[in-house]
């Protein structure tokens, strides 16, 4: 079975911790190369993670003609312009959310994707777990009658100055590091956009960070509303509420891989002891995504989540920003 040859941008916690392990059990992808800023930092890396090419700077990664797909997980501010040299060197990239620091960044890659031809995918992992796509199933089947409103959280606690989600000039911040999650799924189980939102954030007074936000999404018919923050105690929910019924994603965004997901969903009646239980077999979404992701380059099959899906989604956050700017609503024009 062929499969396509995967180089790493650096050596981001999120890569060797998250991505790369599951990648080793892909049907359509096999990691083969990392490269780093020093070569000492990319051999040792690519020892740990038992890969048999390591480089001493990106270009040598891109210059090398056994790739076929690049992870870029990069700090936010590179992940545009490093895209843009790995399409333009040949390479289909897989690059970490955000796809870049706000809509008119990213959308520069759509002449470099139209230009090379090489698919560009943002990797919102989320998009292809099974059990987004079953909650997905759930509300279009109008289980819970029709939807009203849908509410959600994401948080952590993270207050060093050095960590690169805590430097405004590199796009560190929560909205485009964690509030970004619960505005695209949101978006993907509605099948909906938003056409207005409304916003408060508050800034950290030494980094200037957003540290913390909440979020109303106007869908014309139901709305969306979510809280995010950096400094505060970890929590994550999603719920989709109904005329008649609930569901809920028990652990929405950071899926464990050990253990089977678990969806909630209610018919109405307040006791828990009442609503029904839906497992979802033990998954790794990261290897979920790039199994698919590869498999569409493969196949030449529509990627799971098109460009113009992200483009849509930076849209959206723009329109947080300026929200909470100017204290009002602000219109999202469709495009």
């Amino acid at each position: 079975m062929a499969k396509l040859r995967v180089g790493i941008l650096g050596a981001a916690k999120i890569a060797t911790t998250k991505v790369i392990p599951p990648m080793r059990e892909c049907h359509y992808a096999e990691p083969v190369a990392l490269a780093s800023r020093t070569l000492a930092k990319a051999e040792a890396a690519a020892r740990e993670l038992d890969l048999p090419r390591a480089y001493g700077s990106y270009e040598e990664l891109l210059a090398d003609p056994e790739i076929d797909l690049i992870y870029n997980p990069l700090p936010n501010h590179e992940h545009v312009p490093w895209t843009i040299k790995a399409a333009e060197a040949g390479k289909h990239v897989l690059c970490e959310k955000p796809l870049g620091l706000d809509e008119a960044d990213a959308r520069r890659l759509q002449e470099v994707r139209d230009r090379t031809g090489k698919v560009i995918q943002e990797a919102f992992m989320v998009r292809t777990h099974p059990q987004w796509h079953k909650a997905r199933a759930i509300v279009e089947r109008g289980e819970i009658g029709k939807l009203l409103a849908i509410t959600g959280h994401f948080s952590y606690h993270n207050t060093d100055p050095a960590n690169v989600r805590n430097v405004r000039e590199w796009g560190g911040g929560g909205l485009l590091d964690i509030g970004c999650y619960p505005i695209t799924t949101s978006r993907f189980v509605s099948g909906r956009e938003p056409v207005r939102v409304s916003a408060v954030i508050e800034r950290d007074p030494t980094t200037g960070i957003d540290r913390r936000g909440s979020v109303i999404l106007d869908f014309g018919d139901f709305t969306s509303a979510f809280t995010y923050g950096t400094q505060m105690a970890p929590r994550q929910t999603m719920s989709f509420v109904g005329e008649t019924g609930r569901v809920e994603v028990e652990i929405p965004f950071n899926a464990p891989n050990d253990r089977p997901c678990r969806l909630y969903l209610d018919h109405g009646e307040l006791r828990q002891d009442a609503r029904e239980v839906i497992e979802i077999p033990t998954c790794d979404q990261y290897g979920i995504m790039m199994d698919a992701l590869a498999k569409a380059i493969l196949d030449g099959h529509e990627q799971p989540v098109p460009l113009e899906d992200s483009f849509r989604n930076m849209r959206v956050i723009d329109a947080v920003f300026r929200a909470a700017e100017t204290a009002s609503w602000v219109d999202i024009v469709p495009g």
